[in-house]
Protein backbone atom coordinates (compact mmCIF):
# COMPACT_ATOMS: atom_id res chain seq x y z
CA UNK A 1 0.00 0.00 0.00
CA UNK A 2 1.67 3.46 -1.22
CA UNK A 3 1.44 5.84 1.49
CA UNK A 4 0.38 9.40 0.68
CA UNK A 5 3.03 12.00 1.61
CA UNK A 6 1.67 15.42 3.28
CA UNK A 7 1.63 17.52 0.38
CA UNK A 8 -0.32 15.01 -1.59
CA UNK A 9 -2.59 14.87 1.07
CA UNK A 10 -3.04 18.75 1.86
CA UNK A 11 -3.71 18.85 -2.24
CA UNK A 12 -6.49 16.16 -1.44
CA UNK A 13 -8.00 18.07 0.70
CA UNK A 14 -7.72 21.44 -1.07
CA UNK A 15 -9.59 19.73 -3.65
CA UNK A 16 -12.50 18.60 -1.38
CA UNK A 17 -13.00 21.41 0.09
CA UNK A 18 -13.17 23.59 -3.25
CA UNK A 19 -15.42 20.77 -4.79
CA UNK A 20 -17.72 20.97 -1.27
CA UNK A 21 -17.52 24.73 -2.02
CA UNK A 22 -18.65 25.01 -4.99
CA UNK A 23 -21.71 22.63 -4.30
CA UNK A 24 -22.96 24.88 -1.84
CA UNK A 25 -22.01 27.66 -3.82
CA UNK A 26 -25.05 26.02 -6.67
CA UNK A 27 -27.48 24.58 -4.34
CA UNK A 28 -27.71 28.59 -2.62
CA UNK A 29 -30.14 29.37 -5.35
CA UNK A 30 -32.14 26.42 -5.46
CA UNK A 31 -32.55 26.59 -1.67
CA UNK A 32 -33.21 30.45 -2.14
CA UNK A 33 -36.45 29.58 -4.44
CA UNK A 34 -37.66 26.58 -2.28
CA UNK A 35 -37.89 28.77 0.79
CA UNK A 36 -38.94 31.72 -1.50
CA UNK A 37 -41.77 29.51 -2.17
CA UNK A 38 -42.94 29.16 1.07
CA UNK A 39 -43.00 33.11 1.16
CA UNK A 40 -46.07 35.49 1.89
CA UNK A 41 -46.69 37.42 -1.21
CA UNK A 42 -45.78 40.95 1.00
CA UNK A 43 -43.09 39.30 2.31
CA UNK A 44 -41.08 38.87 -1.11
CA UNK A 45 -42.31 42.24 -2.25
CA UNK A 46 -40.96 43.78 0.99
CA UNK A 47 -38.02 41.96 1.60
CA UNK A 48 -37.02 39.60 -1.68
CA UNK A 49 -35.80 36.17 -2.07
CA UNK A 50 -34.21 34.89 1.44
CA UNK A 51 -32.75 31.96 2.29
CA UNK A 52 -35.56 30.98 5.31
CA UNK A 53 -39.42 32.25 5.16
CA UNK A 54 -39.65 35.37 6.98
CA UNK A 55 -43.49 35.11 6.64
CA UNK A 56 -44.10 31.30 6.22
CA UNK A 57 -47.43 30.86 3.60
CA UNK A 58 -48.75 28.07 1.81
CA UNK A 59 -51.11 30.87 -0.54
CA UNK A 60 -49.07 29.61 -3.88
CA UNK A 61 -49.42 26.38 -3.11
CA UNK A 62 -52.60 26.25 -2.50
CA UNK A 63 -53.79 28.07 -5.76
CA UNK A 64 -52.05 25.51 -7.74
CA UNK A 65 -53.59 22.88 -5.86
CA UNK A 66 -57.32 24.05 -5.76
CA UNK A 67 -58.76 21.62 -7.75
CA UNK A 68 -58.16 17.91 -9.25
CA UNK A 69 -57.03 19.29 -12.11
CA UNK A 70 -53.22 19.33 -11.31
CA UNK A 71 -53.13 15.89 -10.47
CA UNK A 72 -54.97 14.67 -13.73
CA UNK A 73 -51.84 16.97 -15.44
CA UNK A 74 -49.35 15.11 -13.55
CA UNK A 75 -51.15 11.38 -14.07
CA UNK A 76 -50.74 12.97 -18.29
CA UNK A 77 -47.13 14.28 -17.83
CA UNK A 78 -46.03 10.86 -16.13
CA UNK A 79 -47.97 8.57 -18.60
CA UNK A 80 -46.39 10.34 -21.59
CA UNK A 81 -43.18 10.35 -19.71
CA UNK A 82 -42.79 6.65 -19.14
CA UNK A 83 -44.22 5.71 -21.96
CA UNK A 84 -42.94 7.91 -23.89
CA UNK A 85 -39.34 7.70 -22.94
CA UNK A 86 -39.73 3.96 -23.26
CA UNK A 87 -41.04 4.06 -26.78
CA UNK A 88 -38.63 6.23 -28.00
CA UNK A 89 -35.62 4.11 -26.55
CA UNK A 90 -36.88 1.12 -28.38
CA UNK A 91 -37.39 2.62 -31.38
CA UNK A 92 -34.06 4.98 -31.65
CA UNK A 93 -32.15 1.45 -30.00
CA UNK A 94 -33.86 -0.38 -33.34
CA UNK A 95 -32.98 2.55 -35.79
CA UNK A 96 -29.46 3.28 -34.95
CA UNK A 97 -28.26 -0.96 -34.33
CA UNK A 98 -29.54 -1.19 -38.25
CA UNK A 99 -27.69 1.71 -39.48
CA UNK A 100 -24.61 1.15 -37.76
CA UNK A 101 -24.36 -2.57 -38.95
CA UNK A 102 -22.24 -2.04 -42.07
CA UNK A 103 -23.96 -5.63 -43.81
CA UNK A 104 -27.87 -3.63 -43.94
CA UNK A 105 -28.44 -2.84 -47.21
CA UNK A 106 -29.25 0.60 -47.87
CA UNK A 107 -28.18 1.87 -44.32
CA UNK A 108 -26.74 5.14 -46.16
CA UNK A 109 -29.78 6.28 -47.38
CA UNK A 110 -31.70 5.67 -44.28
CA UNK A 111 -29.10 7.46 -42.55
CA UNK A 112 -29.53 10.23 -45.14
CA UNK A 113 -33.20 10.29 -44.93
CA UNK A 114 -32.95 10.93 -41.29
CA UNK A 115 -30.95 13.79 -41.52
CA UNK A 116 -32.32 15.45 -44.21
CA UNK A 117 -35.06 15.90 -41.56
CA UNK A 118 -32.82 17.44 -39.14
CA UNK A 119 -31.90 19.86 -42.09
CA UNK A 120 -35.65 20.49 -43.48
CA UNK A 121 -39.23 20.68 -41.83
CA UNK A 122 -42.13 20.84 -43.77
CA UNK A 123 -43.28 23.68 -41.38
CA UNK A 124 -45.84 24.39 -38.30
CA UNK A 125 -48.57 24.50 -40.66
CA UNK A 126 -47.84 21.10 -42.48
CA UNK A 127 -47.73 19.44 -39.59
CA UNK A 128 -50.82 20.64 -38.21
CA UNK A 129 -52.69 19.32 -40.98
CA UNK A 130 -50.82 16.13 -41.11
CA UNK A 131 -51.05 15.27 -37.48
CA UNK A 132 -54.63 16.81 -36.80
CA UNK A 133 -56.66 16.31 -40.12
CA UNK A 134 -54.89 12.60 -41.64
CA UNK A 135 -53.69 11.59 -38.49
CA UNK A 136 -56.47 12.21 -37.18
CA UNK A 137 -54.58 12.19 -33.59
CA UNK A 138 -56.22 15.72 -32.13
CA UNK A 139 -57.20 16.10 -28.22
CA UNK A 140 -55.61 12.37 -28.05
CA UNK A 141 -52.99 11.65 -25.66
CA UNK A 142 -50.77 9.92 -28.22
CA UNK A 143 -50.45 13.41 -30.00
CA UNK A 144 -47.96 14.11 -27.31
CA UNK A 145 -45.86 10.59 -27.86
CA UNK A 146 -45.67 9.48 -31.46
CA UNK A 147 -44.66 13.00 -33.20
CA UNK A 148 -41.61 12.57 -30.86
CA UNK A 149 -41.21 9.23 -30.70
CA UNK A 150 -37.94 9.29 -32.20
CA UNK A 151 -34.98 12.38 -32.80
CA UNK A 152 -32.24 12.76 -35.22
CA UNK A 153 -29.98 13.51 -33.19
CA UNK A 154 -30.74 11.31 -30.40
CA UNK A 155 -30.33 8.29 -33.01
CA UNK A 156 -27.26 9.57 -34.60
CA UNK A 157 -25.69 9.60 -31.27
CA UNK A 158 -26.49 6.17 -30.69
CA UNK A 159 -25.60 5.08 -33.90
CA UNK A 160 -22.50 6.13 -33.13
CA UNK A 161 -21.87 4.51 -30.24
CA UNK A 162 -22.99 1.15 -31.17
CA UNK A 163 -20.78 1.65 -34.45
CA UNK A 164 -18.00 2.22 -31.79
CA UNK A 165 -18.24 -1.79 -30.12
CA UNK A 166 -16.37 -4.36 -30.97
CA UNK A 167 -18.08 -6.37 -34.23
CA UNK A 168 -16.76 -9.97 -32.89
CA UNK A 169 -19.51 -9.43 -30.62
CA UNK A 170 -22.15 -9.83 -33.24
CA UNK A 171 -20.43 -12.23 -35.03
CA UNK A 172 -19.57 -14.50 -32.64
CA UNK A 173 -23.30 -14.71 -31.96
CA UNK A 174 -24.58 -15.36 -35.79
CA UNK A 175 -22.01 -18.00 -35.70
CA UNK A 176 -23.93 -19.68 -32.62
CA UNK A 177 -27.50 -18.82 -34.37
CA UNK A 178 -28.64 -16.23 -32.71
CA UNK A 179 -30.64 -13.54 -35.47
CA UNK A 180 -30.41 -9.76 -35.00
CA UNK A 181 -32.80 -8.83 -32.60
CA UNK A 182 -31.20 -11.25 -29.97
CA UNK A 183 -27.84 -9.55 -30.53
CA UNK A 184 -29.83 -6.34 -30.01
CA UNK A 185 -31.60 -6.86 -26.75
CA UNK A 186 -28.60 -9.27 -25.11
CA UNK A 187 -25.74 -7.99 -26.18
CA UNK A 188 -25.46 -4.93 -27.41
CA UNK A 189 -27.97 -2.84 -25.05
CA UNK A 190 -26.37 -4.57 -22.12
CA UNK A 191 -22.97 -2.87 -23.11
CA UNK A 192 -24.49 0.56 -24.20
CA UNK A 193 -25.75 1.68 -20.46
CA UNK A 194 -23.72 4.42 -20.70
CA UNK A 195 -25.08 5.18 -23.83
CA UNK A 196 -28.78 4.54 -23.23
CA UNK A 197 -29.10 5.88 -20.20
CA UNK A 198 -27.74 9.33 -21.46
CA UNK A 199 -30.57 9.33 -24.06
CA UNK A 200 -33.04 7.95 -21.73
CA UNK A 201 -33.11 11.21 -19.75
CA UNK A 202 -32.73 13.75 -22.90
CA UNK A 203 -36.15 12.32 -24.03
CA UNK A 204 -37.03 11.77 -20.90
CA UNK A 205 -36.77 16.00 -20.52
CA UNK A 206 -38.23 16.26 -23.33
CA UNK A 207 -41.56 14.40 -22.87
CA UNK A 208 -41.77 15.93 -18.74
CA UNK A 209 -41.55 19.47 -20.39
CA UNK A 210 -43.47 18.94 -23.29
CA UNK A 211 -46.28 21.61 -23.60
CA UNK A 212 -46.15 23.28 -27.02
CA UNK A 213 -47.99 20.32 -28.58
CA UNK A 214 -50.54 20.48 -25.91
CA UNK A 215 -51.62 24.19 -26.84
CA UNK A 216 -51.86 23.00 -30.68
CA UNK A 217 -53.61 19.70 -30.05
CA UNK A 218 -55.11 19.12 -26.82
CA UNK A 219 -58.28 21.49 -25.68
CA UNK A 220 -59.86 18.64 -23.59
CA UNK A 221 -58.56 19.63 -20.06
CA UNK A 222 -58.19 16.07 -18.51
CA UNK A 223 -55.39 15.93 -20.94
CA UNK A 224 -53.92 18.71 -20.57
CA UNK A 225 -49.56 17.76 -19.56
CA UNK A 226 -48.62 19.35 -16.29
CA UNK A 227 -46.29 22.06 -18.21
CA UNK A 228 -49.20 23.43 -20.30
CA UNK A 229 -51.27 23.38 -17.58
CA UNK A 230 -48.81 25.51 -15.42
CA UNK A 231 -48.59 28.11 -18.77
CA UNK A 232 -52.17 28.34 -18.17
CA UNK A 233 -51.60 29.68 -14.36
CA UNK A 234 -49.75 31.93 -14.87
CA UNK A 235 -50.96 33.44 -18.45
CA UNK A 236 -54.21 34.07 -15.54
CA UNK A 237 -51.94 35.58 -12.85
CA UNK A 238 -50.32 37.31 -14.98
CA UNK A 239 -54.23 38.48 -16.29
CA UNK A 240 -55.07 39.12 -12.66
CA UNK A 241 -52.03 41.55 -11.99
CA UNK A 242 -52.78 43.34 -15.05
CA UNK A 243 -56.72 43.73 -13.43
CA UNK A 244 -55.66 44.32 -10.19
CA UNK A 245 -53.00 47.70 -11.43
CA UNK A 246 -56.09 49.28 -13.53
CA UNK A 247 -58.63 48.69 -10.94
CA UNK A 248 -56.21 49.45 -7.99
CA UNK A 249 -57.82 47.79 -5.47
CA UNK A 250 -56.75 48.52 -2.08
CA UNK A 251 -54.73 46.01 0.02
CA UNK A 252 -54.78 43.62 -2.96
CA UNK A 253 -51.23 41.45 -3.78
CA UNK A 254 -51.76 39.06 -6.15
CA UNK A 255 -49.44 35.99 -5.33
CA UNK A 256 -47.53 36.36 -8.62
CA UNK A 257 -43.98 36.24 -7.70
CA UNK A 258 -44.83 33.23 -4.91
CA UNK A 259 -46.52 31.43 -7.90
CA UNK A 260 -43.74 31.19 -10.10
CA UNK A 261 -41.57 29.76 -7.56
CA UNK A 262 -44.14 26.91 -6.53
CA UNK A 263 -44.63 26.16 -9.89
CA UNK A 264 -40.58 25.70 -10.47
CA UNK A 265 -41.01 23.40 -7.65
CA UNK A 266 -43.79 21.77 -8.59
CA UNK A 267 -42.69 21.20 -12.19
CA UNK A 268 -38.98 20.37 -11.53
CA UNK A 269 -39.55 18.05 -8.06
CA UNK A 270 -40.33 15.07 -9.77
CA UNK A 271 -37.86 14.83 -12.45
CA UNK A 272 -35.07 15.45 -10.31
CA UNK A 273 -35.31 12.03 -8.77
CA UNK A 274 -34.20 10.63 -11.60
CA UNK A 275 -30.66 11.76 -11.76
CA UNK A 276 -29.38 9.04 -8.60
CA UNK A 277 -30.18 6.23 -10.58
CA UNK A 278 -28.71 7.79 -13.61
CA UNK A 279 -25.81 9.58 -12.00
CA UNK A 280 -22.87 6.50 -12.83
CA UNK A 281 -23.70 6.19 -16.66
CA UNK A 282 -24.32 10.13 -17.01
CA UNK A 283 -20.52 10.79 -16.70
CA UNK A 284 -19.68 8.14 -19.23
CA UNK A 285 -22.25 8.62 -21.52
CA UNK A 286 -21.90 12.68 -21.69
CA UNK A 287 -19.24 11.03 -24.19
CA UNK A 288 -21.56 9.21 -26.43
CA UNK A 289 -20.38 8.98 -30.15
CA UNK A 290 -17.73 11.19 -29.71
CA UNK A 291 -15.14 8.65 -29.24
CA UNK A 292 -14.51 5.38 -30.85
CA UNK A 293 -12.60 2.40 -29.50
Amino acid sequence: MIRESLPDKLLKGSFYLILTVFSIYCLIPFWAVVASSFSSEASLLRDGYTLFPKEFSLDAYKLIFQDNTIYKSYGVTIFITLVGTTLSMIFTSALSYAISVKSVKYRNSIAFYVYFTMLFHGGLVASYLLISKYLGMKDSIWVLIIPSMISAWNMFLLRNFFASIDESLAESAKIDGANDAYILFRIILPVSLPALATIGLFYALGYWNKWFDALLYISNKDLFPLQYLIQRIMNNLDYVNQLAADVSIPNFIPPAMSVRLATTIVTIGPIIFLYPFLQKYFVKGLMVGSVKG
